[in-house]
């Protein structure tokens, strides 16, 4: 075996030599060509299967997009709820299959809009939601069993979003079974990569697991966790962090639901996984293989369950952010074009295209349609979805899943090892291997070794103007009186009566959806709700982490 960096040993036991730096974007060093020798050990009907059967790896059902197309929602949301549904029936018309509710982080961090640290940031990176009267508007003329799902980033405020629908579809007439919704509720990578946790990490979890728990028992078609590797990649995290950290993740949530007596076939169905897709093509179709295979292993070995639907993995994925560059902005359509094309190679249930101006304000009706219009080309005139997992058997293709599998077990037996995921992220664990990562990347993008055109090649010197998008400074002033106006009309001894059961239910350490969907049903707001929870649980001080 050679001890080169710059050599990789083939199955063959050919050593090929690294010249141009022909490696993966994760450092996955490629020979000029694979051949049948790499996978001599290789046992296809073990690993592979056929779409639709264990482990997964050739995707989750027989006839994969030739059935139906993945879910095309779009993430969208900005200003006033008002303003937000516009937007949201727009998309809708444009041909959306989805309604994708980005908040602002006042929301995101249970802060009412008229909250001193709100200010300023009132619908700015999201929609401000203070009460159930802003869903009420927000997802107003838009008939919940006719879009495909509604889903939202809530994470720290999980239960809270998942009362606001549950109390929204009651006064709706719309049953649970109705309509679908998919929560993100995975507080444990905000203290990572994302940073929008407001409690310590045990009553975090606690409360994503009160929320998977109610729906289990009460909406057991909606989608209440999604463990996010995105967040990590986008922190500069390689392959193996995004899918190690994000299942290791999973495998503390899954824990904790068994420790209340829930049974894996009971909730691990409605899990959900979100991924990035970055930039390295077949790195990231391997990539969705791979996780595919390591869940429903996990699923079989680590929790002994034979239950079909849980060892199926549902992925969520979203073209990279990170990769959208302020310079020749219009380069970005085709970034995020390839990056679609290479989630839909992967086999993913869920996609959400970036908008090419993202890099610089918030999308512009036309960029957004320009992104939804992307997954439709791709659907419609490509001829990718005409057969289940097409790139299956290639030798390259199947020796990158196999070594990025690899890789990720790796990672997960280190974590394991420290304790789990909520001790490997108190102690900095995470924290420093992204960083770290990150710091690697962002040398080879200054040093030119990673190309980035426009930016440090093939440059233009020249500053274009785009049309952006901008959050009308009237916005937060129109915010604000819609609260005040709600706090007067509402029955405010309600409010107290629902505030003192939830934090009854928590002193008893109940499960605190339900008292939590008579509070906003009595229009409680979010910033009233959390420091209920703040009293009961405190917040989180982030420690340092060093490279």
């Amino acid at each position: 075996m050679s001890t080169n960096p710059t050599q990789k040993e083939s199955a063959s036991g050919t050593l090929h030599e690294d010249k141009k730096n022909n490696r993966t974007l994760s450092g996955y060093i490629l020979p000029n060509v694979y051949t049948a020798e790499d996978l001599k050990d290789f046992n296809p009907a073990q690993e592979l299967g056929l779409p639709g059967q264990y482990p997964y790896t050739r995707g989750i059902d027989p006839e994969m997009y030739r059935e139906k197309h993945w879910v095309m929602s779009q993430y969208s949301g900005f200003g006033t709820a008002r303003e937000s549904n516009e937007r949201f029936k727009y998309l809708i018309a444009k041909g959306g299959s989805g309604v994708g509710i980005a908040l602002d982080l006042p929301t995101q961090l249970g802060m009412d809009s008229d909250h001193p640290q709100a200010e300023g940031e009132v619908g700015r990176t999201g929609v401000a939601i203070d009460s159930l009267r802003d869903v009420e508007i927000m997802l107003d003329g838009i008939p919940l069993d006719k879009v495909g799902i509604i889903r939202t980033t809530a994470n720290a405020i999980g239960p809270i979003a998942l009362a606001w629908l549950l109390a929204l579809g009651e006064k709706r007439g719309y049953p649970p079974s109705s309509f679908k919704v998919r929560l993100q509720n995975d507080v444990l990578k905000e203290f990572v990569a994302r940073g929008t946790h407001i409690f310590p990490p045990g009553p975090s979890v606690k409360l994503c697991i009160d929320a998977l728990e109610h729906c289990a028992h009460h909406a057991s078609n909606w989608l209440p966790l999604t463990a996010c590797g995105s967040h990590m990649r986008q922190a500069g995290g390689k392959v193996k962090h995004e899918l190690g950290f994000a299942l290791a993740n999973a495998i503390a949530y899954s824990d904790e639901a068994i420790s209340r007596g829930l049974k894996m076939e009971e909730f691990a169905p409605t899990l959900t996984f979100h991924f990035l897709i970055h930039k390295d093509f077949f790195e990231e179709i391997a990539k969705f293989r791979a996780a595919r295979r390591i869940w429903a292993k996990l699923v079989k070995t680590r929790y002994g369950s034979d239950h079909v639907e849980s060892q199926k993995m549902h992925i969520s994925a979203y073209t990279a952010g990170v990769t959208l560059t302020a310079q020749q902005p219009l380069n970005n359509v085709t970034r995020v074009a390839l990056q679609a094309m290479a989630a839909v190679l992967g086999g993913v249930q869920y996609l959400a295209t970036s908008s090419h101006d993202e890099a610089l304000s918030l999308p512009a009706e036309d960029a957004v349609t320009i992104a939804l219009r992307t997954q439709q080309i791709i659907a419609h005139e490509t001829g990718v979805s005409n057969i289940a997992d097409p790139l299956g058997g290639s030798y390259f293709i199947e020796q990158l899943t196999n070594t990025i599998e690899k890789d990720v077990w790796e990672v997960l037996a280190q974590i394991e090892k420290k304790g789990g995921a909520v001790q490997c992220i108190q102690e900095g664990f995470y924290q420093q291997e992204l960083m770290q990562s990150a710091w690697e990347a962002q040398k080879e993008i200054d040093s030119g070794k990673q190309v980035v055109v426009g930016v440090n090649r093939f440059e233009t010197g020249e500053e274009i103007e785009m049309p952006s998008f901008l959050v009308n400074p009237a916005v937060e002033k129109e915010q604000l009186a819609n609260l005040a106006q709600l706090k007067k009309e509402r029955d405010n001894q309600a409010v107290q009566r629902g505030l003192a059961a939830i934090r009854g239910a928590g002193q008893k350490n109940e499960n605190l959806v339900p008292s939590m969907i008579e509070a906003v049903k009595a229009y409680a707001t979010i910033g009233e709700i959390c420091d209920v929870l703040r009293d009961l649980y405190g917040e989180f001080k982030e420690p340092l982490a060093f490279l």
